[in-house]
Formats: C-alpha cells, sequence, structure tokens
C-alpha cells in the first residue's frame, strides 16, 4: 500500500517535473536557435555589407581611374592647345617679321626710286657721265670753309651736313682742314684737264686727273682738302696732323679716300675724298680696303641709305 502510495506521489510530481524541465528546456532552446539566427543573420549581413562595401570600393576605384584618365586627357589636351597657340604666335611673329621685312623692302625700293643712282659709281676710268649730268641739288658752302675766299664752290645738298660736321670737328681738334676744290660741272673738268696737259704733259696729267665724265667731282660728293699749314697747296697734305686725322676719322662722317697709295687709277691723292655714305665708309675703314676694290654689286647695296 505504501509502495502504491509512493508510486503514485512520484507520477504526480515526475509527470509536472517534466513537463516544467521540457517547457524550460524548449524556451532555452528557442531562445538559443532565436540567438543563433540572430548571429547567423549578422553574420549574412556582414558578408553581404562586405560585399557591397568591396563593390562600392572597386566602383570607386574604376570612377576614380576613370577621372584620372579624363583628367590626364584634359592635361594632355591643354599642353597640345598651348603648342598649337605657340605654334600659331611663331607663325604670327614670322608673318609679322616677314610683313616688315616687306616694308622695309619697299621703303628700301621707294628711297632707290628717289636717289640719283650715279652717286656710287666707280668713275675714274669704269664708268662715264655724260656732259648733261647735273646733281639734282647744289649747295654753296660758306667761305669759312673754303681756302680761297673769293671763289664760290658748290656740294651736294644732302652731303653738306656731313661735310660741316667734319670740318668742324676736325678744326675744333686743333686742325685748319679747308676745301679747295669740290663740285666740277662736264665742262669745268674738260677745261682743267686740257690745262693739265699743257702744263705736264698728257702722260703726267692722265696720272692725277681724270678726263671729262670720269671725275668724281661731277657727282657733287666729293671734295680736295688742303690746309693752312702747306699754304692751301695740295702736294704735301699727306704729311699734315689734318690728312692723319682724316684717315682715323673721315669715315664717321661718310668720307673716304678715293685714291691711296695702294690704287691702280691714279698716283696717291691723299687730299681726294668722296661722300659715300656712314654704312658703306665704316665697311671701307673696317675691312681696310679701298673703295674701287669692292665688287660693284656689293657697293649698290648701300645706295638706298647713303644719306642716313
Amino acid at each position: 500500500m505504501q509502495n502504491f502510495l509512493k508510486n503514485e506521489i512520484s507520477k504526480k510530481i515526475f509527470f509536472p517535473l517534466l513537463f516544467v524541465v521540457f517547457c524550460l528546456f524548449t524556451y532555452i532552446s528557442y531562445g538559443y536557435i532565436k540567438n543563433i539566427k540572430k548571429f547567423l543573420y549578422a553574420v549574412n549581413n556582414f558578408e553581404t555589407t562586405k560585399i557591397n562595401s568591396e563593390k562600392r570600393i572597386n566602383d570607386l576605384e574604376r570612377n576614380i581611374l576613370k577621372l584620372k584618365e579624363q583628367n590626364d586627357l584634359i592635361f594632355q589636351t591643354i599642353d597640345s592647345e598651348k603648342t598649337k597657340t605657340g605654334s600659331i604666335s611663331t607663325i604670327i611673329d614670322q608673318i609679322n617679321n616677314n610683313l616688315g621685312e616687306i616694308s622695309n623692302n619697299v621703303s628700301d625700293l621707294e628711297r632707290l626710286s628717289k636717289t640719283d643712282s650715279e652717286l656710287l659709281k666707280k668713275y675714274s676710268k669704269n664708268y662715264f657721265l655724260n656732259e648733261h649730268y647735273i646733281p639734282l641739288s647744289l649747295i654753296d658752302i660758306e667761305t669759312k670753309y673754303l681756302n680761297n675766299k673769293t671763289r664760290t664752290l658748290q656740294i651736294h645738298s644732302n652731303v653738306y651736313q656731313d661735310l660741316k660736321n667734319i670740318l668742324d670737328n676736325a678744326n675744333g681738334n686743333g686742325m685748319t682742314l679747308q676745301i679747295a676744290s669740290a663740285y666740277r660741272s662736264f665742262e669745268t673738268q674738260a677745261i682743267l684737264k686740257s690745262e693739265y696737259r699743257i702744263r705736264y704733259g698728257a702722260g703726267t696729267a692722265n696720272s692725277f686727273s681724270a678726263e671729262q665724265g670720269y671725275s668724281e667731282h661731277q657727282l657733287g660728293t666729293t671734295v680736295d682738302f688742303t690746309t693752312q699749314k702747306i699754304g692751301g697747296k695740295l702736294e704735301g697734305f699727306d704729311k699734315t696732323p689734318e690728312y692723319s686725322w682724316l684717315l682715323e676719322n673721315a669715315y664717321k662722317y661718310g668720307f673716304i679716300i678715293s685714291y691711296p697709295k695702294s690704287n691702280i687709277y691714279y698716283k696717291f691723292e691723299p687730299w681726294h675724298w668722296r661722300f659715300v655714305g656712314i654704312a658703306l665708309a665704316t665697311k671701307i675703314h673696317d675691312d681696310n680696303t679701298y673703295f674701287y676694290n669692292l665688287d660693284q654689286r656689293i657697293i649698290d647695296t648701300y645706295l638706298a641709305n647713303i644719306f642716313d
């Protein structure tokens, strides 16, 4: 009986207790499973986030690469445009230079058309001036510059200022430089040559005096210098300080000695100086040559600027 009672009591306790344990186990299992699901969801969510992040990073890297390529292309385009701009600027500069040269050439042609083409010819048995040739403009030389104050001497008007400058500067340095002869017409040269033939004989006269039409004096750009130191004569001029001064300085005023000691045309004439322009006179001086040694084509290139 007691055993029966114990068994009944045990049944009444066991089943409720089993039910409680089952419920507790079920609750705990449910919570565990729920946490596992959360964990798995979190893991899945993390993996998804990681994949999405990696995808976004890859997309960003691709976008950055595209932007870099676009940036490089922009800079290449800028450099290309700079090069083009530089090339265009160079072309424009070249065009401007060419236009400047054309303008200068046109200006030179205009000058040449207005400049007496005879002024730089090599006469003295080479070129000939006929009896009708007279310089375009002649002007009287002031008597203070003449050795013989009673004579009237003339010079080409475009040469006169340079002639005055050379005389004033020479005499300002203690010289007594004067003019013995200047422009001579065709007729005057003919008369003078006849007188020389009579006085010295034809052979001697030809050694120092040009025939009419071949004299540089007919151009109006040539003078014979003298000085009071030799009484206004021509002979002996090469022994004077005036001659030495001219050798060193005359080119600065556009004058050159026509017949130095080495010339083959006439005897040495230290007094005879011809205006050829400062540029050509400077070339002759610097090259240590003389006018009649130069090719006429070279000389002609200086004609347009003879009076600059």
